[in-house]
């Protein structure tokens, strides 16, 4: 797959990608980078970190990495200032941070509950708070592109607490962007369906291969095939970009045609 941008889309423009060390998060940062942003990673794990940055130098980007919890509200505020203070201001943030559990409400652990909320909405909460914040003392408006998921749109077995987090994000999305079109900062998110990365194969049979895994996701799936952390990577940067400039409150399902059925 190749990109539709120009490799100079986002030049000058400083863009801030939770969970930025693994998966659709770090495909992000890479797409971002490569077109010219000054990408702001953070994320927990440092080795993993390190050669998310070392990938973005070598190929000529601009990055910086935090590690850090978005649970911690004032962890996101330090981020933000972090951000502003190496690059100069705040254009977009990937809210895109988050976590997966399995199991119906009678099996889920109250600790297991609460992290859930902890790093998929309040972080999400805490990051945009952050942000906003700080795109209107810029005074030139601003992108926010959170993470939901298709599990926002339709219901699937087993993943009750995980689908109220992105349910939440839904609404957060659509809220934000009525409160703040009035301060030029557009406010969308992504629906992600089944995307390629480590995420994908919790919750399946341990016994099943990642390749059997995948050709059982494809039989439910419209176009036949799962999703590239690029496709989801595209979908945030259009959402981003000037080519966006009359969305917002969108939800954006990239999914293969999934919630369509």
């Amino acid at each position: 797959m190749t990109s539709q941008f120009a490799t100079d889309a986002f030049a000058g423009q400083t863009v801030l990608i939770t969970g930025a060390t693994s998966g659709i998060g770090e495909g992000t940062a890479r797409a971002f980078a490569a077109h010219g942003a000054n990408v702001m990673l953070n994320g927990r794990d440092e080795a993993r970190g390190a050669a998310v940055l070392e990938e973005i130098a070598s190929g000529g980007g601009s990055a910086a990495l935090s590690l850090g919890d978005v649970a911690d509200s004032a962890y996101c505020d330090r981020l933000v200032a972090e951000t502003t203070e190496r690059f100069g201001r705040l254009d977009v943030l990937f809210n895109n941070a988050g976590i997966c559990d399995y199991g119906t409400v009678d099996e889920m652990a109250d600790d297991n509950w609460h992290r859930l909320i902890g790093i998929n909405v309040s972080g999400s909460f805490f990051m945009a708070r952050a942000a906003v914040r700080q795109m209107k003392a810029q005074g030139d408006g601003g992108a926010i592109v959170n993470m939901a998921s298709e599990c926002a749109l339709i219901a699937y077995e087993r993943l009750p607490a995980y689908s109220a987090t992105k349910g939440a994000i839904a609404m957060l999305t659509k809220c934000m962007a009525i409160d703040h079109a009035k301060d030029g900062i557009r406010v969308n998110a992504v629906c992600p369906g089944d995307i390629d990365t480590p995420m994908m194969d919790q919750g399946w049979d341990k016994s099943l291969t990642a390749a059997e895994i995948r050709g059982k996701l494809k039989l439910h799936i419209p176009l036949g095939k799962v999703g590239e952390p690029l496709d989801i990577a595209n979908a945030v940067m259009y959402l981003a970009s000037d080519a966006a400039g009359f969305v917002t409150g969108a939800l954006l399902a990239i999914d293969g045609g999934t919630t369509a059925r």
